[in-house]
C-alpha cells in the first residue's frame, strides 16, 4: 500500500510539475509584449488580438480534448497535447511578424486547449473525493506559480540572448516533460507496473471493474444540466484571470509608472499571491467537506469568498493614487480570485466522476471564451479611452454577478452513468493509502 501512496503522489507531482510549465509557454508572451510592440509596431488592439489568439482554439478544444481523455484515456491524449504545445512555443521564436505570431499562438492555444480537461480526467481513478480540492489547489498553484516566475525568466533569457530564444528553450523543456510523463503516468493503479494488483485487493478496489475504466456513451444532456452554471462562473473567474495573465505588465508600465527593472518583482507579486490562494482554497475546501460532510457547503462558500473577495479589492486598486498600493491591492484581489479556481476544477470530478474530462473541458469552455474576448476588449477599451478604468470595472462586475450565481451550485447533483459507476474513488480506500 505504500508503493501505492508514494506512486499517486510522484503522478500529482508529474501533474504539478506540468501546470507550472503550461503556464509559463502561455504567459511569457505578456512578458516579452513591450519590446514585441517595439520590434513589429503594433498598436493596442493589434497586441491585444494577439493575446486572444490563443484562446481561441483552447476554447475549441476543451470539450473535445476532455472527451478524447474520456475515451481513450488521458495519457496518450496528454502525450499528443504537450507535444504540439512545445513544438508552437518553440516556433513563435521564429515568427516574422504579427500573422505568424497569431498563428503560431492559436497552435499552442490547440496544445494546451485540453491538456487540463485531460489532466483533471486523470486524477478519476488516482485521487479520492476528499483530496480532489487539494490535488487541484496544488496544480493549480503550480500553474499561478509559473505565471509569477515567468517575469524573472524570461527577463534573464532574453537579456541573455534574446526574446526568439526564450521561446525556443522553453520549448524544448516542454519535450522533456513530455517524455518522462509518457514514462511514469499510467491510466489507472492497475496498469501500473510499480502497483501490484494485491495492493488494490488489499483496500478494497476491484481490479476487474477498473479494466473497464473507459467511459462509455457521453450523456450530454445530464452534462448540460449539471455544468452550464459552473461554465458561466468560470467565465466569469476567466474573464479577471485573463486580465492578469496578459495586461499586468503592460499596466504598470503605463499606468503606474514602473521601469523595466521593477516590472519583473511587481508583476510576480500579484501572481505568488495567486499561488498561496490556489493552494489554500482546496485545502480549505477539502477540510470543510471532512469535517461536515456537506460538499455543496465546502465548494460553494469557497466560490463565493473567493469571488467576493476579488471584488472588493480590485475596485479600490483602479483608484489608488500610489503605484505601490495599487500593485498590494491586485495581489490580494488575485489571491481571493484564485481561492476559487480548485473549486472550480474539483467539480467536474465531484459531479461526472469518469466523465470529468468532458465535464472538466465544458467548464473550462467558458475559461477560454472568456480569454478570446477580454484581452481584445480590454486592449480596445485602452485604445479608445486612453485608460485602465473602465476595462477594469468590467471585470468587477463580472466578479460580482459570479458570486451571487455560485450560491445556485450543487455538486451533489451528479452525473450518472447506466450502469452506475463504481469505480470512482470515494470509498475505494485509496484516499487513506499511507
Amino acid at each position: 500500500m505504500k508503493r501505492l501512496f508514494k506512486v499517486r503522489y510522484m503522478i500529482l507531482g508529474m501533474m504539478c510539475l506540468m501546470y507550472f510549465i503550461a503556464y509559463i509557454d502561455r504567459v511569457n508572451i505578456s512578458i516579452i509584449a513591450p519590446f514585441l510592440k517595439d520590434e513589429m509596431a503594433l498598436t493596442p488592439t493589434q497586441l491585444g488580438l494577439v493575446f486572444s489568439a490563443f484562446a481561441y482554439p483552447y476554447a475549441a478544444m476543451q470539450i473535445l480534448g476532455g472527451w478524447f481523455a474520456d475515451k481513450y484515456g488521458p495519457r496518450l491524449v496528454l502525450a499528443i497535447l504537450t507535444s504540439i504545445w512545445a513544438i508552437a512555443t518553440i516556433l513563435c521564436g521564429f515568427s516574422w511578424g504579427l500573422g505568424s505570431l497569431i498563428m503560431f499562438r492559436i497552435l499552442l492555444g490547440i496544445g494546451e486547449g485540453g491538456a487540463f480537461p485531460a489532466a483533471t480526467r486523470s486524477f478519476t481513478y488516482w485521487m479520492p473525493a476528499t483530496e480532489r480540492g487539494f490535488a487541484q489547489g496544488i496544480t493549480h498553484s503550480f500553474a499561478r506559480l509559473g505565471g509569477a516566475v515567468t517575469p524573472p525568466i524570461v527577463m534573464a533569457i532574453v537579456a541573455a540572448y534574446g526574446w526568439r530564444e526564450s521561446f525556443v528553450i522553453l520549448g524544448v523543456v516542454s519535450l522533456v516533460w513530455t517524455s518522462l510523463y509518457v514514462w511514469l503516468f499510467r491510466n489507472t493503479p492497475l496498469e501500473h507496473k510499480w502497483v501490484k494488483p494485491a495492493e488494490l485487493t488489499e483496500i478494497g478496489v476491484n481490479s476487474s471493474e477498473l479494466k473497464k475504466a473507459a467511459a462509455g456513451r457521453t450523456p450530454w444532456k445530464q452534462m448540460v444540466k449539471c455544468m452550464w452554471l459552473v461554465t458561466f462562473v468560470d467565465f466569469c473567474y476567466g474573464w479577471s484571470l485573463w486580465v492578469f495573465l496578459t495586461w499586468l505588465p503592460s499596466y504598470l508600465k503605463d499606468a503606474r509608472g514602473f521601469d523595466v527593472k521593477q516590472l519583473a518583482l511587481f508583476t510576480a507579486l500579484p501572481l505568488l499571491a495567486g499561488v498561496v490562494g490556489d493552494t489554500l482554497g482546496g485545502v480549505i475546501s477539502d477540510f470543510i467537506y471532512k469535517k461536515t460532510g456537506n460538499l455543496k457547503l465546502a465548494r460553494c462558500a469557497l466560490l463565493v469568498t473567493g469571488l467576493g473577495g476579488a471584488l472588493v479589492f480590485i475596485v479600490p486598486a483602479i483608484y489608488t493614487n500610489s503605484p505601490l498600493t495599487a500593485v498590494i491591492l491586485l495581489a490580494a484581489s488575485f489571491f481571493f480570485l484564485e481561492l476559487t479556481n480548485a473549486v472550480l476544477w474539483s467539480l467536474p470530478l465531484d459531479i461526472a466522476g469518469k466523465f470529468a474530462g468532458t465535464a472538466g473541458g465544458m467548464m473550462n469552455t467558458g475559461f477560454g471564451v472568456a480569454g478570446m474576448i477580454s484581452p481584445a476588449l480590454f486592449g480596445f477599451l485602452i485604445q479608445r479611452t486612453g485608460s485602465y478604468e473602465l476595462p477594469f470595472l468590467i471585470s468587477a462586475g463580472l466578479l460580482g454577478v459570479a458570486a451571487i450565481c455560485s450560491l445556485r451550485i450543487d455538486p451533489t447533483n451528479k452525473i450518472k452513468d447506466e450502469p452506475e459507476d463504481a469505480l470512482s474513488l470515494e470509498g475505494t480506500g485509496l484516499g487513506t493509502v499511507h
